[in-house]
């Protein structure tokens, strides 16, 4: 079994665990076709581990703050937010909402699906994004083991704030 297959295993099992403990079930995996249909409107494909944990968990609701965002609705915000005056980037899907108007992002154009942090908060739109993650795989590690810095348990948050990098490629993106 591979690193990718394990990753999905442990996220379907932290995803099924978290869904009975709230009472609610996990939405269902999408389709091949609503991955296609949703990439024909973004112009962009998805990254194959973003793909596959639409496909093989389910249509969000797990992870990490409150979740995934159902492919549909991160769809929805990806345009809401391209027609915006932030200048958001292309590519870059809102993939949680962290509350606060703040989303955490997957650079689908990226080979890794690094994930950015979008924060609107300080007012400007060159000082909103920051890297949170190289990638996915390891936003999605960090989540499982507790150590990412919007888990509870992690000390990191407590130096998230003095430790954001700037997204480099915001200027050339927009």
């Amino acid at each position: 079994m591979n690193e990718t297959e394990q990753l999905l295993q442990q996220v379907a099992r932290r995803a099924r665990t978290s869904a009975r403990g709230r009472g609610k079930p996990l939405p269902a995996p999408l389709g091949a076709g609503e991955i296609a249909r949703a990439e024909g409107i973004l112009g962009f494909p998805l990254p194959p581990l973003l793909a596959l944990l639409y496909t093989r968990v389910g249509d969000g609701g797990f992870g990490p703050e409150q979740g995934l965002l159902p492919l549909r609705q991160a769809v929805g915000a990806y345009r809401a937010q391209r027609e915006s005056g932030w200048r958001w980037p292309e590519g870059v899907l809102p993939v949680a909402d962290f509350g606060c108007a703040m989303y955490a992002c997957v650079d689908c154009r990226s080979g890794t699906g690094q994930v950015l942090l979008f924060d609107p908060n300080p007012g400007e739109p060159d000082l909103a994004w920051s890297v949170d993650t190289p990638g996915l795989a390891d936003w999605l590690r960090g989540w499982l083991d507790g150590t990412a810095w919007f888990c509870e348990e992690s000390d990191a948050g407590d130096t998230y704030d003095l430790e954001l990098a700037p997204w480099q490629e915001f200027r050339s993106r927009i």
